[in-house]
């Protein structure tokens, strides 16, 4: 078998789970356990009533808001990272890479501790982020601070391997023709790192409507995701073709977000090749 026999073989495998996803979210589910080859769209129609729906709708609130929280945070971080002198950036990778050495439900449940003190309270209180101490525990904040704990090094790391091969020559041309630091920033250097903040942001968006265990040890089960929905329909509910179909539209959802990423870094690589 030559390589490119080889590669084919690869993806065929590789297709043949997603393929039977498909096809199993038209099929009809059985009474009990398994389902019947009979097309049908109501696993699709099912989505849109109002329980089903609200949940679809509170999981892209939260990912919206994880992203956004984590992109804020993250590009920055990414960006002046790349500026840092060669054993600094070592550092800071290391830094980055060391929460991965340990397993991330207990890390989680190391937050449940930080959490449940009154301490992280009053530093909250000090920062002026909260006027009054409140309970963060088993609430939509604790979920939040999970998402972007769990997800932030993605981010950083998708922007500064973006921002590691920007030319800064370009940057300080633009400073040379009497461009302010911020003016240089947004023209040059934004549009020149922006595969790597849209990279991060897949990498971080599609997960954070799925990860349900985050929203299960942190949320103490009020805000139930897709992921949840999914997992439930799966185990409790027996209904693997609903289940199939909500899987379906998070992998549409993960496509036309990785075809606008494609498409803004074919641009900016046209815009270099010209």
């Amino acid at each position: 078998m030559d390589g490119i026999s080889t590669v084919h073989f690869y993806y065929c495998v590789c297709s043949m789970p997603l393929i039977y996803m498909v096809a199993l979210s038209f099929a009809t589910p059985s009474r009990g356990f398994g389902v019947t080859w009979k097309f049908t769209l109501d696993n699709y129609r099912n989505i849109l009533e109002p329980v089903y729906l609200n949940t679809f709708v509170e999981s892209l609130k939260l990912a919206f808001t994880s992203t956004i929280v984590i992109a804020l945070i993250g590009y920055p971080f990414g960006y002046f990272m790349a500026r840092l002198p060669e054993h600094r950036k070592k550092k800071a990778q290391l830094l980055l890479s060391t929460p991965f050495w340990v397993n991330s439900l207990i890390r989680l449940y190391g937050w449940i501790i930080i959490l449940q003190k009154k301490d992280f309270e009053l530093v909250l209180m000090k920062l002026g982020i909260i006027e009054k101490p409140l309970s963060i525990l088993y609430s939509y904040p604790a979920i939040v601070i999970g998402m972007i704990y769990v997800l932030l090094p993605f981010m950083i790391m998708s922007v500064y391997s973006s921002a590691e091969k920007l030319d800064w020559s370009y940057v300080e041309a633009a400073r040379d023709l009497g461009a302010s630091r911020i003016q240089a920033f947004f023209t040059i250097a934004l549009k020149l790192t922006l595969p790597g903040l849209l990279s991060g942001v897949i990498l971080t968006f599609v997960p954070s409507m799925g990860l349900f265990f985050i929203a299960d040890i942190l949320g103490g089960n009020k805000v139930v995701l897709v992921g949840s929905l999914i997992q439930d329909q799966m185990t409790r509910g027996s209904n693997w073709p609903f289940a199939a179909a909500l899987a379906v539209v998070m992998m549409v959802l993960t496509t036309v977000l990785i075809m606008i990423y494609r498409k803004v870094t074919n641009a900016r690589e046209l815009e270099g090749i010209g």
